[in-house]
């Protein structure tokens, strides 16, 4: 199908730029579009009905095929909930796709499966034939139409810039209810887990054990849902990911954007940002295998006790991943400020060094800060680092600070609980899976906390140049 239709566009704007070509070497008078214009109206016009006819499509023939393939299977295997619908499609499925040949296999499945997947097989070939003759008739008709408006004054530029511009503002609008659907998502969610537990125990409990009993006969499940230790892990690997990140980032912003040679930045610059393309479990491999056996081993030799799984070790990687991120934001931000400031600093008689830190810096303030809060998401978001080299443990919070914050220790964090408690089948009516929600909530809170932060510090210290 998507074959047709990029036939089936190519051929009318070529048609349509053919049309306006002829138009306008008539003598009825001259193109208010040019040729081309014609050719992307005809185009435009052939394929906006085709995209919609290519997405609604599966959809609506996904519903009829199921259904008349769940219609042959004999009453005994009739699912008599959803859950066993969705298990007998997927034998259904399995058996259509033709995988499996071998009559042993095949001989595992009821007669009634195996005749529901010949079927759904069959109208699945029917369905897919129907949708490219209907999508031909279709692509054909719409050329047919948009050409009967060509003409020597039709505006066919102001037509596809109105399309375009619908276009636009669509993809905006799919943007927007993206983002809103899924806070409303996480939202209703989480009202849910505080149907089930107070917000306060949530908040400012300092024991978190999740797993609860989904019998009554169970034993040995706490159901404590304090998030205390979660905020104070995310927290402290933050904080050590960036004063990592954060000095070095920025003098290494600054050197290539005000030290360095032409020859080494060009160097220097695509050698940092290799990090940037370093997937983030490979980041978690080398801390888990370099990186906290090496703190273990200092700490020892200094008579500290170090956790083979350490906030520490899982911090500097992580810093290490952010370097980039916050160089080349920083690096785009300092070479954003005017040459004609730096020159003028240097008719004073400043330094390099005192122009950088009068006029430069200064200048390229509210970016810096933005790059950091950026820089800060970027890390509380982290999961596989976190969960390769600082652990999945949950520690008690006490009065002990020293012991509460010892980056020495494991700590886990809200972005790999929620990765934990999501993992596998997972029952949604219970508190331990809607408390992964709940704990997606107050992220996105503090991701939006940090950017009002940044926004309100940007706009604090702007100034303008001319």
């Amino acid at each position: 199908m998507l074959v047709l239709v990029a036939v089936l566009v190519v051929l009318a704007f070529f048609y349509g730029k053919s049309r306006g070509s002829a138009l306008g070497s008539s003598a009825s008078g001259k193109l208010h579009s040019l040729p081309y214009y014609h050719g992307y109206f005809v185009a435009l016009m052939v394929a906006i009905p085709l995209l919609v006819l290519t997405v609604l499509w599966p959809a609506v023939s996904a519903s009829y095929v199921e259904g008349r393939a769940l219609a042959v299977l004999p009453a005994d295997l009739q699912p008599a909930n959803g859950l066993a619908r969705d298990a007998v499609m997927r034998d259904i499925r399995l058996l259509a796709s033709g995988v499996i040949s071998d009559p042993d296999r095949l001989g595992a499945y009821p007669q009634g499966v195996r005749a529901a997947g010949a079927v759904f097989a069959k109208l699945q070939s029917a369905s897919g034939w129907l949708q490219i003759a209907i999508g031909l008739l279709i692509g054909i008709g719409s050329a047919v139409l948009a050409s009967r408006k060509l003409s020597v004054k039709f505006r066919a530029r102001n037509s596809v810039e109105r399309i375009f511009l619908a276009v636009l503002i669509i993809c905006s609008a799919v943007a927007i209810l993206t983002t809103v659907g899924i806070v409303f998502s996480v939202i209703f969610e989480t009202l849910r887990f505080f149907a089930k537990v107070p917000v306060t125990e949530f908040l400012f409990g300092t024991q978190w054990s999740p797993q609860t009993a989904l019998r009554a006969d169970q034993v040995g499940s706490s159901g404590a849902f304090g998030a205390v230790p979660l905020f104070i892990g995310t927290t402290l690997v933050m904080l050590i990911a960036m004063c990592v990140a954060g000095p070095i980032g920025l003098f290494a912003a600054i050197y290539m954007a005000e030290y360095a040679s032409p020859r080494a930045r060009s160097i220097a610059k695509p050698i940092l940002e290799v990090l940037a393309g370093i997937p983030t479990v490979v980041f978690g491999f080398f801390a888990a295998l370099s990186v906290a056996p090496l703190i273990r081993r200092w700490g020892e030799n200094l008579g500290l006790e170090v956790a083979s799984e350490s906030a520490l070790a899982a911090g500097i990687v992580m810093g290490v991943m952010i370097i980039p991120f916050m160089s080349s934001l920083s690096d785009d931000v300092i070479n954003a400020v005017p040459q004609s400031l730096r020159d003028g600093s240097y008719a004073m008689g400043a330094t390099r060094s005192e122009t950088v830190k009068k006029v430069v810096l200064p200048a390229a303030l509210p970016g810096i800060v933005s790059a950091f809060m950026l820089s800060v998401s970027r890390a509380v978001g982290e999961t596989m680092i976190v969960v390769m080299a600082a652990g999945l443990a949950a520690h008690a919070v006490s009065w002990d600070l020293i012991e509460t914050f010892n980056p020495l220790q494991a700590v886990t964090t809200v972005t790999v609980q929620i990765a934990t408690l999501l993992v596998g089948d997972q029952e949604f009516e219970s508190s331990k899976t809607l408390s992964a929600f709940a704990l997606g909530f107050v992220l996105f809170f503090f991701t939006l906390i940090l950017n009002m932060i940044a926004l309100r510090v940007v706009a604090r210290f702007k100034e303008q140049y001319d």
